[in-house]
């Protein structure tokens, strides 16, 4: 029974990390903006899980970093670009956690770093070239092959944390918010807009939003970088496989997801004027402050979705938060 497993989602063993629980915040000013139909729009501040700057990393590495998983883990290897918000709080977690870090990080490395190539070395991580995507796996397993060969105990975590394990970080989120949505008037259905490129975040949301039985929610994953059709694999195998980790066998249904990939533009990292636009809007109407690389393409997503009438009027929006601040220092 999903009962069940939620049980077990709530008692699984996890290293404190986030400050939790996150606000959920009105955005009336934006409603207002984008014509104020839907009147109810939200704003879940996974941006301040407060861990090396917050995000939804941290989340997803409460369950990946384990007490069971690192025990006696003397380095944690991960990989992404140089500007990676899942490399910065992994280094971030190593030194917390007295842990080394090697992050295998693609493309050039900055002459002077900012942002979070910065924060990287600020958080004492060995950092690691490579030329392209293809060679980071190769890298972090020759990484851990010299840590054992002198003793070490390495934990190599997959990019993004995006692993069952990661994702039942934003199962139990998923969790979090329904309680948060219950203080709220009730409405005929509730649209999540959440930013994804290797899906644990959305897989979780989609798990958890399945276990609870909540039909009457949609998740619109907006893509950073991947195809709709990626997108939807992607989330449905980990969303499939973290239910397995609790013991559930039912099915993670596909109808209550939906993978946009129409705010990709040239590509990954690289702002679209539609995101540019979603910024000044949060920020103007409310204050909130988003990314260009994530969560400016998803408000893009979703302001897209609300001015095309995607949206019902009775509806309500929440937008799901997923920091990356420091993209903006760079």
């Amino acid at each position: 029974m999903s009962s069940d497993a939620i049980q077990r989602l709530r008692a699984w063993p996890r290293t404190s990390l986030a400050a939790l629980p996150t606000r959920l915040v009105d955005a009336p000013h934006l409603a207002v903006a984008l014509g104020g139909a839907p009147a109810r729009i939200h704003v879940k501040m996974d941006a301040e899980t407060g861990f090396a700057l917050g995000g939804n990393k941290v989340r997803k590495l409460e369950f990946e970093l384990s007490p069971e998983r690192i025990e006696g883990v003397t380095h944690l290897i991960t990989t992404g670009g140089p500007q990676s918000n899942h490399c910065r709080v992994t280094a971030g977690a190593a030194a917390h956690l007295g842990r080394k870090c090697v992050l295998v990080v693609n493309g050039e490395e900055p002459g002077d770093p900012r942002g979070n190539a910065l924060l990287h070395r600020l958080f004492g991580a060995e950092i690691r070239t490579v030329t392209g995507r293809e060679d980071r796996v190769p890298a972090m397993d020759a990484a851990a092959a010299e840590i054992e060969a002198v003793g070490g105990h390495p934990l190599i975590v997959p990019l993004g944390a995006s692993t069952p394990h990661g994702a039942l970080g934003y199962a139990l989120g998923a969790l979090e918010l329904a309680d948060q949505l219950a203080e709220l008037p009730p409405v005929e259905r509730t649209w999540l807009f959440v930013s994804a490129s290797s899906c644990g975040t959305l897989a979780g949301l989609l798990l958890g939003i399945t276990l609870l039985g909540r039909t009457d929610v949609t998740l619109v994953g907006v893509s950073a970088d991947v195809s709709a059709a990626d997108m939807r694999t992607g989330a449905l195998d980990l969303a499939t496989a973290g239910a397995s980790l609790l013991g559930w066998d039912g099915t993670v249904p596909g109808d209550l997801l939906r993978c946009d990939d129409t705010q990709v533009g040239a590509g990954y990292g690289i702002v679209t004027p539609a995101a540019r636009e979603a910024m000044a809007l949060f920020g103007r109407t409310q204050g909130i402050v988003l990314d260009p690389v994530y969560t400016g393409k998803a408000a893009a997503g979703m302001v897209d979705w609300v001015r095309r009438g995607r949206v019902g009027p009775l509806d309500r929006v929440v937008f799901v938060h997923t920091g990356g601040h420091p993209a903006l220092l760079a």
